[in-house]
């Protein structure tokens, strides 16, 4: 699967685009546009297409990230009068972009396409640093722990959290969400040397939600706690009686997966450094 873009409107045209943006979420507070002086990276990308379309620019995405989470495929959608090419749009705002912020492609869609309505799922991947010692390198874009962990205990376990659920247990106390009824449609447990890895795809999440599964996952891993505790969990639906919220370092929203019929791009899922592994 190409890494590059495919710019097909050379000419260019105004209306509705589709954009992936990929950021390190470790300097801002979120997605979501903060009170002023709050750093986001909503505000962040849309300072950068106004200064491209020579006009106030909104985006709205496809789901949004918490204070230190990251993305490899966050897909946001826009509308302007300014008439500009895909490739005008990816490389004007990445030279407006800083570095820890980069549009990977842009392409003109309907005016049905909505990157939050029009998203059947979404996929995010946790990544544990399992050592002893703490590493140097991709400081803030994993999460370190130091206990050894079995990743097929924890495999076995968040197999339990399939299906349709109440996750009462998994979600945060500030969840704005009107329904705690979540859909899981996969889950898996991998290691790769020493790294760890959740991949969890479902048709929306609430707040916390992953960071409190991978909580209770990490009892699991260390024999601590036995693999039904998550189905007790579960059935408990009280977010006093789970584990811990784990850090935000090691999550990445990788994909929001669309009907064909609007054509966009597919992407490796990320992060870059999995790709190694795949």
């Amino acid at each position: 699967m190409s890494e590059f873009p495919v710019f097909s409107d050379n000419n260019g045209r105004s209306g509705r685009y589709a954009m992936c943006v990929e950021y390190n979420g470790a300097a801002y507070h979120g997605w979501q546009t903060q009170q002023p002086g709050v750093k986001s990276v909503q505000e962040t990308l849309e300072q950068a297409l106004s200064k491209v379309a020579n006009e106030s620019v909104t985006v709205l995405c496809s789901g949004r990230t918490d204070s230190g989470v990251h993305a490899s495929s966050q897909i946001v959608h826009f509308d302007s009068t300014a008439s500009r090419s895909s490739k005008a749009w990816v490389y004007g705002c990445n030279t407006n972009l800083p570095d820890d912020i980069a549009v990977r492609w842009a392409i003109p869609v309907k005016d049905e396409f909505h990157a939050r309505y029009s998203a059947e799922a979404r996929r995010y991947r946790y990544v544990i640093y399992n050592n002893r010692v703490r590493p140097a390198l991709m400081h803030g874009q994993m999460t370190w722990f130091d206990q050894p962990l079995d990743e097929a205990l924890m495999d076995n376990a968040v197999q339990l959290l399939l299906g349709e659920n109440d996750f009462s247990s998994f979600r945060a106390a500030g969840c704005q969400s009107n329904t705690p009824w979540r859909n899981i449609q996969q889950a898996s447990v991998i290691r790769r040397g020493c790294l760890v890895i959740l991949e969890i795809r479902a048709n929306a999440f609430l707040h916390h939600m992953i960071r409190n599964i991978v909580g209770a996952l990490l009892p699991v891993g260390t024999g601590e706690k036995p693999v039904e505790w998550i189905a007790e969990l579960l059935a408990l639906r009280d977010r006093t009686k789970a584990g811990v919220t784990a850090r935000p370092d090691g999550l990445y929203f990788v994909e929001a997966v669309y009907p064909e019929h609007f054509g966009l791009p597919a992407q490796p899922l990320g992060p870059h450094f999995l790709s190694m592994f795949e």
